[in-house]
């Protein structure tokens, strides 16, 4: 299994080098924190990997434009920037995604239900490289989703939870303190009907919070409703917030654990790499023969 920090992909959005070097890191420290064993996978930084940007060039050179201008995250986040014009990298990183996995010949990719579109390029990517040089170089790799395929925000439901929301109420971040978790929750934006149930459509901000608690506690969403069938929004808040608190403590104690020494965690980064290069080399090699340079 890999586990990639794309910092490539964070260059989307301008960040003083501080941060950028800082949340590379954090990352690291928060997936390792959250389970991930660095001597059992491969975690690695994305841009110690070069042929992750090379290959996104060659495959760029063969994805048509007209695909890249439909892609719905470029639609919503262009009109943010730069007076609605959007930049390069903005515009082609779904190309930078593609090669990320195609490079290592994946054959499964865990994602969300707003990276699907992404993923459903990087399959048609393959799927016209094979086509263009008579190879089955590339397997065409298919999505993993859980029975929670999306987190929307605490203060609007209808967007999607996200580190880069300049609300801090409308997240729950892994270093959160239990009194902080449970403040964010209980403003947690629902509506006047005071019954649990799950309509996302009807009610995004009670599905939301149903969703969470079904993540955090292995079943589906219907199956909480069920379980909290006679009781209101303000007791299934009370009893996602334990559910929440019990999950994040013990990895909010290993991040505060690993920040004491980053100098393991980038070693452990650096291991990676070179474990990862190692692949990417030898997949490298083959795609550059194919197309002749």
């Amino acid at each position: 299994v890999l586990y990639c920090v794309v910092d490539l992909h964070s260059l989307t959005v301008h960040q003083h080098p501080h941060t950028v070097r800082q949340n590379i890191r954090d990352m690291a420290i928060s997936l390792m924190a959250c389970g991930v064993d660095p001597d059992k996978s491969i975690l690695f930084q994305q841009s110690k990997v070069p042929q992750h940007a090379e290959l996104a060039w060659i495959l760029g050179c063969k994805t048509p434009v007209g695909i890249l201008d439909r892609m719905t995250q470029w639609k919503a986040k262009k009109g943010q920037i730069d007076g609605g014009t959007g930049y390069l990298g903005l515009f082609s990183y779904p190309v930078l995604m593609a090669a990320d996995v195609l490079l290592y010949r994946t054959s499964h990719v865990p994602v969300g239900d707003d990276q699907l579109q992404h993923l459903e390029l990087t399959r048609h990517i393959a799927r016209t490289f094979n086509k263009t040089f008579g190879t089955d170089i590339f397997p065409e790799p298919e999505p993993i989703l859980g029975e929670v395929t999306r987190v929307m925000s605490l203060r609007d439901p209808l967007r999607k939870m996200s580190k880069s929301d300049q609300s801090l109420n409308s997240r729950i971040e892994l270093t959160d303190a239990d009194d902080v978790i449970s403040k964010k929750i209980q403003r947690a934006v629902t509506d006047t009907i005071r019954a649990v149930s799950f309509d996302p459509e009807e009610r995004p901000g009670v599905s939301n919070l149903v969703s969470m608690y079904a993540a955090l506690t292995s079943q589906s969403p219907y199956d909480v409703c069920q379980l909290m069938e006679g009781k209101d929004t303000s007791q299934l808040k009370s009893e996602l917030v334990d559910c929440i608190t019990a999950t994040i403590g013990p990895i909010r104690v290993k991040i505060a654990e690993l920040r004491t020494n980053e100098e393991f965690v980038v070693q452990k980064l650096n291991k990676g790499c070179c474990r990862a290069e190692e692949l990417a080399s030898e997949s490298f090699s083959g795609i550059k023969t194919l197309i002749g340079i």
